[in-house]
């Protein structure tokens, strides 16, 4: 059997190799290519070029290398019709996996099917109809998604979140980290500004800006990175006040080493300050109370504000059902609402505790990993 493999970003690479473990489990003989990360390499992938390559976010952003994703489109379309595989799986980056996958269609009857759905209940629900022509399955990360895809004729299968398979962080990890970075007595803070260099240097500056206002709270920070955004964090984010700062990036591990490095770093801290994404939920199973915060460049603010659909853009509070997560959004995500926001978390963090483990009951903590669920709805419906 012959899989098709596209990742575009680090979220993307960490479900990518947890689907590869689990089809080699449900499929021995499975053969990949494709294009991922180091998660997806350390399983037996070779690029077809560099993952970091699709790690951008936003129209201003992708304008100005538009002409050369545009090649790496036509390029990896030609790679799928080449390989003839059984399916090809692309993996969220929609704006580069959809094109793919339309170029595949155009030319071959490749099965297609894409791992995370559109969030078309946030915003754009036209895109569900649009994907429904060049995809034929969805697996979906959240238990609400599936009507939404099956009502424009794909087939959906809710496989859980991976972030929910994660075990718990032990108090033994903790005590070892804390003593592994030099840390001192609490209170710390978790800072998480993003996977993306466009968004660390979007966001850093905002939440240094917002640290300075509450730095004799925090003892330590923390901030959790990939080694190849090390140097973009540590020029985005100098906090001077801050007594201990650990910029945390698994270097020199196994990237799964290093992933679970992050998240006991999450876990070492009372409080997050985080860029809006899946960073909520990996906090959520860290039970690392938190607030978000995200802008993107002006343009797509303007175009995003017209899209909206939903009052809030956080997973713990969508999943949950609640509105406990403080976020400041768009033209909100400024120093000095952000700083207070964190006051109020580190004040009383009750309600959100309850919220952050009713949302990893909810994405299937205590079940079947996820990857391995994804392999089984994958290889059910080819």
């Amino acid at each position: 059997m012959k899989v098709f493999l596209i990742a575009g970003e680090p979220s993307g690479d960490k479900l990518g190799a947890a689907l590869m473990e689990g089809l080699c489990v449900e499929a021995p003989q499975v053969e990949f290519t494709g294009i991922g990360g180091p998660m997806m390499e350390a399983r037996g992938l070779e690029s077809l070029f560099p993952m970091q390559e699709l790690s951008v976010m936003g129209i201003a952003e992708v304008l100005p290398r538009y002409r050369h994703l545009k090649r790496r489109i036509r390029q990896t379309a030609d790679a799928v019709i080449a390989a003839q595989p059984d399916v090809l799986i692309t993996i969220d980056s929609p704006d580069f996996c959809l094109r793919v996958a339309r170029l595949v269609k155009a030319a071959s009857d490749i099965r297609t099917v894409h791992y995370v759905a559109p969030t078309v209940w946030a915003w754009r629900p036209g895109r569900a109809a649009k994907m429904a022509k060049v995809i034929d399955h969805v697996l979906a990360l959240f238990p609400f998604e599936p009507p939404y895809m099956q009502a424009v004729g794909m087939a959906c299968d809710f496989v859980g979140h991976p972030v929910a398979a994660e075990p718990p962080v032990t108090a033994q990890e903790i005590e070892a980290f804390k003593a592994r970075w030099g840390m001192i007595d609490h209170p710390a803070l978790v800072i998480l500004p993003g996977s993306r260099g466009s968004e660390i240097a979007r966001l850093g500056p905002r939440f240094d800006a917002a640290f300075s206002q509450v730095a004799k709270r925090f003892k330590t920070v923390l901030i959790p990175t990939l080694p190849h955004l090390v140097e973009a964090v540590e020029h985005a984010l100098p906090l001077r006040g801050a007594a201990v700062r650990c910029v945390v990036s698994g270097q020199d591990m196994r990237p799964d080493e290093a992933a679970r490095e992050r998240l006991v770093a999450m876990a070492c801290a009372d409080v997050a300050l985080a860029a809006s994404g899946t960073v909520s939920l990996e906090l959520a199973a860290a039970r690392t109370p938190m607030v978000i915060a995200y802008d993107f460049n002006w343009l797509t603010r303007v175009i995003m504000k017209r899209m909206a659909i939903t009052d809030t853009a956080t997973l713990v509070n969508l999943v949950a059902d609640t509105r406990v997560v403080p976020e400041f959004l768009l033209e909100n995500c400024q120093p000095a609402p952000i700083a207070a926001g964190l006051e109020q978390v580190l004040a009383d963090p009750s309600a959100q505790l309850a919220a952050l483990d009713l949302t990893m009951e909810r994405l299937g903590r205590g079940g079947d990993a996820p990857g391995l669920r994804a392999a089984r709805a994958v290889l059910a419906r080819l």
